[in-house]
């Protein structure tokens, strides 16, 4: 006897998608997306800690080593952002922190420190490759004290000196003259020479007096030589033969020296 009994128990799936085969694939699609959306936030989870957070502690105003330490034990890392100098703190303390005392970050987060520096900062006040030279010459006042305050410099004084123009002569750091590629603390006494521009006008001045004085020698030396060139034989007899008559008392007049010399002031012009 023949059986016709078929067993379908598994034939209702290959049968869906063979008449949907586009729904299908979407279906899977879904369902595979749906695993790896789950599988990735687990894995973000362990990775970032979720769920798990501490408190920072508080280490500004304790020393480097201190703060290392205790940063380490709660379970954070260090990092050194800046080194500061300040006068009202000791050397190698900590300034400032972030984040901030008591904020609530991951295990494991950096938390940025600032150290006070052991000593000042040093800059270089001009840059321009010519080592002997002086710093900042030829540079305006107003320019000169801008990039101070840009640097940080604190104790900076203006001394004008004898100049011919109203620009920077040099600079002194500390009583000593600096000059380019130099490096230089910015705790320094700072003074700026700034020529004030009167030696022009003293040049002026002089040139001047050199000027006039040329002028009178020429008008001297040209006075006497009119006076020596002129010839002899021309001279003399022009100065005799024009007598001023002596207003004196008690003397003798041009008539009575004729007698007795007996030079007629008419004839001596030959004589």
């Amino acid at each position: 006897m023949k059986n016709n009994h078929t067993d379908h128990s598994y034939s209702w799936g290959s049968k869906f998608i063979d008449r949907h085969p586009v729904m299908a694939n979407i279906v899977i699609i879904f369902i595979i997306a749906g695993l790896g959306i789950y599988a990735a936030y687990l894995a973000t989870a362990l990775f970032t800690k979720h769920g798990r957070s501490l408190q920072v502690p508080g280490v500004e105003n304790l020393s480097y080593t201190q703060a290392i330490s205790k940063l380490h034990n709660a379970g954070l890392n260090v990092d050194i952002r800046d080194s500061i100098y300040r006068e009202d703190m000791k050397p190698g303390f900590v300034i400032e922190q972030f984040p901030k005392a008591n904020s609530w970050v991951k295990p494991g987060r950096k938390i940025f420190l600032y150290i006070n520096a052991v000593h000042p900062k040093e800059v270089i006040l001009d840059d321009d490759n010519h080592p002997n030279e002086y710093a900042l010459k030829g540079l305006s006042q107003r320019s000169a004290l801008a990039k101070f305050e840009e640097l940080g410099f604190k104790n900076v004084r203006v001394v004008k000196v004898l100049g011919t123009t109203d620009r920077v002569v040099k600079v002194l750091a500390n009583g000593k003259p600096v000059r380019k590629m130099q490096k230089i603390s910015v705790k320094s006494s700072i003074v700026i020479e700034v020529s004030d521009g009167r030696l022009m006008d003293i040049q002026d001045s002089l040139t001047n007096l050199e000027y006039l004085d040329a002028y009178r020698e020429s008008q001297i030396s040209d006075g006497s030589e009119s006076y020596e060139n002129i010839p002899a034989e021309t001279s003399e007899p022009e100065y005799m033969a024009n007598p001023e008559p002596e207003k004196n008392e008690g003397k003798s007049t041009p008539e009575k020296n004729t007698e007795e010399t007996g030079i007629n002031p008419d004839e001596s012009q030959y004589f």
